[in-house]
């Protein structure tokens, strides 16, 4: 079995960012195969992939889907990426699958896009009601480990799940505390943050999907 990473289309596929950077701070040598995207899973990917989703990721004979799970493999491989303090390490936990299973209309209404900028737009009262409680959450962690990260000054596995709020957020640009603006800027700037960014402005134009580049 290779060691491989598939993602989908890096301007669109939030869950693939999750994936994509957890392997990248664990730093495993995989390779990454990336497959465009339609507005949903295509058969290309769901022939790629056991649950027909991206990302998905084998590595040393292990088969792991679901953002959350390949995060905890590569936590296992590389423990500092969650907080070395018991109670930090739950906190992070907690936050990080808080992400993964909620949020929805902040999804639905200010979906992902690394290359448009949508300012003011899909402001609905769920999705407002959501960034209430993310900025909550980030507010929480930076007042106690003093930034500019989640937990402190590295880019954790927290900060992996939050990563596609972030530029959710640079695209859609609903108003924000100067406490989350702070940390906007701090994960935009993140090396690998920044190299998804160039590496999705690269894609092929024959990938873009009408339907997320004319939401204006």
């Amino acid at each position: 079995m290779p060691n491989r990473l598939v993602i989908g289309t890096k301007r669109y596929s939030s869950w693939s960012m999750r994936g994509w950077l957890a392997v990248r701070l664990a730093k495993l040598d995989v390779e990454e195969v990336v497959i465009p995207l339609a507005g949903g899973s295509t058969q290309a990917v769901k022939e790629a992939t056991p649950h027909g989703m991206v990302p998905y990721l084998e590595h040393e004979g292990a088969r792991i889907w679901e953002s959350l799970a390949i995060c905890e493999y590569c936590a296992e491989l590389a423990p500092n990426l969650w907080p070395s303090d018991r109670a930090q390490r739950a906190h992070a936990r907690s936050i990080a699958s808080e992400m993964h299973a909620g949020f929805r209309e902040l999804r639905v209404n200010m979906p992902m896009n690394t290359g448009r900028e949508y300012p003011g737009g899909g402001r609905t009262e769920g999705s407002l009601r959501d960034i209430v409680r993310i900025e909550t959450l980030w507010a929480e962690a930076l007042a106690a480990s003093r930034g500019p990260f989640l937990f402190g000054r590295d880019f954790g596995l927290a900060d992996a799940m939050y990563a596609p709020v972030v530029t959710r957020f640079l695209t859609w640009q609903p108003k924000l505390s100067a406490i989350s603006e702070a940390y906007v800027a701090a994960v935009r700037a993140h090396p690998l943050v920044a190299r998804w960014y160039d590496e999705a402005a690269a894609e092929p134009t024959e990938w873009l999907i009408e339907k997320y580049e004319t939401m204006a």
